[in-house]
């Protein structure tokens, strides 16, 4: 599976491991990921492709405006019982 624009993904190393975020953005071999809380919408982290799992969760980010609305939007893959 393809990384993209939009796309749920889940980061495999470093410290913020295991956590789900959303790409913004892609700069040749880097995406920029956002999850709204730590990393907000206005400051992604750049991130290497190499260090991402897609998962076949898509969402349209250009409709997304608020840090609060990326974070209801992530809530069930980073908090699973909350749902």
């Amino acid at each position: 599976m393809q990384i993209e624009k939009g796309c749920v993904v889940r980061s495999i190393s470093g410290r913020d491991a295991d956590r789900f975020y959303v790409v913004m953005s892609l700069e040749k071999d880097f995406a920029l990921i956002s999850d709204g809380k730590v990393r907000v919408i206005d400051k992604p982290k750049r991130k290497n492709v190499k260090h991402l799992r897609p998962t076949k969760t898509f969402i349209d980010v250009d409709s997304l405006t608020t840090n609060n609305q990326l974070r209801q939007a992530l809530r069930a893959f980073n908090n699973p019982e909350a749902v």
